[in-house]
């Protein structure tokens, strides 16, 4: 059985990155889709295990120390972070793990481990992208301001991700990212182990 893949997805708020990976992952059965931990308390309706992996400050700050997150950040007040244990029992039984992390946390699992595919996803515009945060009714217009700025940042770093992928459709966004999973389970130094039976 071929081990799976960690596969790192960025991109700006409001862009529809969690519409896209849920069309995605119900076109391909061998994927996980990675649940940060956090030390904020629960939301109504939020479940643990399913919306985040909640914990008090002690135990993500000893889980810091023993080296159990990929990477963590504080973000007011609180600390999120991707659990090491939970990606690589994934990849262990051959499937692909999604990351959906910002620019950062990106960096540092890049930095841990090399060769990490990184894929950007944008909107097809500047303006459709501040249609759609305008239009999602959950933010004041000085927050869709901020959401804006943030975006200059991000994109300022996108060309140094390995795909670039345009969210004009999600069914274009999709395939685009299907493609990109599968082009990389095609590389010589993973096929030729099938090959040599090692």
């Amino acid at each position: 059985m071929q081990k799976g893949k960690t596969f790192i997805i960025s991109g700006p708020s409001g862009v529809g990155k969690s519409t896209v990976l849920k069309a995605l992952l119900k076109k391909r059965s061998n994927l996980y889709f990675s649940i940060s931990a956090t030390t904020r308390e629960p939301r109504p309706g939020e479940v643990d295990g399913v919306h985040y992996r909640y914990m008090d400050v002690d135990t993500f700050r000893e889980r810091i120390a023993n080296e159990e997150f990929l990477e963590y950040a504080e973000y007011v007040g609180n600390f999120y972070g991707t659990p090491k244990q939970y990606v690589d029992e994934a990849m262990e039984v051959g499937q692909d793990v999604i990351l959906d992390i910002e620019i950062q946390g990106a960096l540092q699992i890049c930095d841990k481990r090399p060769g990490t595919p990184r894929i950007f996803i944008a909107p097809p515009s500047w303006a459709e992208l501040e249609r759609r945060l305008t239009e999602r009714g959950t933010d004041s217009p000085e927050k869709v301001q901020k959401r804006l700025l943030r975006a200059k940042v991000e994109f300022q770093t996108a060309h140094t991700y390995d795909y670039f992928v345009i969210n004009d459709t999600v069914e274009t966004a999709v395939a685009e990212l299907d493609a990109i999973l599968t082009a990389e389970h095609c590389k010589p130094s993973d096929r030729m182990e099938i090959i040599s039976g090692r």
